[in-house]
């Protein structure tokens, strides 16, 4: 293996990590209360794993996750399709999908709450808010990307319009279906914490904001950091499968 690829990724967090042990227990130039340093972290995330909390909170936010994910993907990865195969259809939903597009998902807080109380409803609500617009955007943008000749060579050797789109329209969006997840993931842990912070009784958003309550920033960075680390392993898995994709 090629020792730049694993040297260079981890430099720049080293480098991070020490100017941060520095500035904190170091030099004592940050009052622990401003910002924790690492040994405080590290002690406070192995209290947080002693006691079960952090796997709890980390199960409950991924529940979450997926939950919103894959319920946003039901709607929109079949709609996207459906649009992009239809112009009339495309101009008839873009008007409304040009205005519900732009609104964050953290202004749907106030209405999850009233129609679906405190729980993880309201946060699966607003992670479905958040996530069905970039796969929609993306799945419709993949569809209409579909090499002309390609449909119409299909059509001339006799395929009919299901043929057409199991064989060659899907097969060439999905790419661009898998890049919307990408981003539709990324979007679901920021909808996630969010939610969690306001409408949740669980989670790492109502971890954080519980220690952050309690002045124990110490376990405020680590949930911080794990919904980092779940970001990354997140990041990993899809570019391995669009590696797979590119082929």
């Amino acid at each position: 293996m090629n020792k730049k690829k694993i040297i260079i990724p981890i430099l720049l967090p080293v480098i991070v990590l020490i100017f941060w042990y520095a500035i904190t227990d170091g030099l004592g130039l940050i009052t622990p209360y401003v910002l924790p340093g690492p040994i405080e972290v590290c002690q406070s995330a192995f209290t947080a794993i002693i006691n079960g909390k952090l796997l709890k909170d980390t199960i409950d936010t991924l529940f979450k996750v997926f939950l919103g994910l894959i319920l946003a993907s039901i709607v929109a990865i079949p709609l996207g399709v459906v649009l992009g195969s239809s112009e009339t259809l495309e101009d008839l939903c873009s008007v409304v999908i040009s205005i519900l597009r732009p609104i964050p998902p953290v202004a749907w807080i106030p209405f999850s709450i009233l129609w679906f109380g405190i729980g993880t409803v309201p946060a699966v609500f607003i992670i479905f808010m958040g996530c069905v617009f970039p796969i929609l955007v993306y799945t419709l943008d993949g569809v209409k990307r579909t090499p002309k000749v390609l449909v119409e060579a299909a059509q001339t050797l006799g395929a009919n319009r299901w043929n057409v789109l199991r064989r060659i329209i899907l097969p060439s969006a999905v790419p661009y279906i898998v890049s919307g997840l990408k981003v539709g993931v990324s979007i679901a842990l920021m909808c996630t914490i969010s939610a969690e912070m306001i409408g949740s009784s669980s989670g790492l958003g109502y971890l954080i904001l519980t220690s952050t309550n309690l002045f124990d920033t110490g376990t405020t960075v680590v949930g911080m950091l794990t919904i980092g680390i779940i970001g990354i392993i997140f990041d990993y898995m899809f570019r391995k499968v669009q590696d797979q994709i590119f082929w």
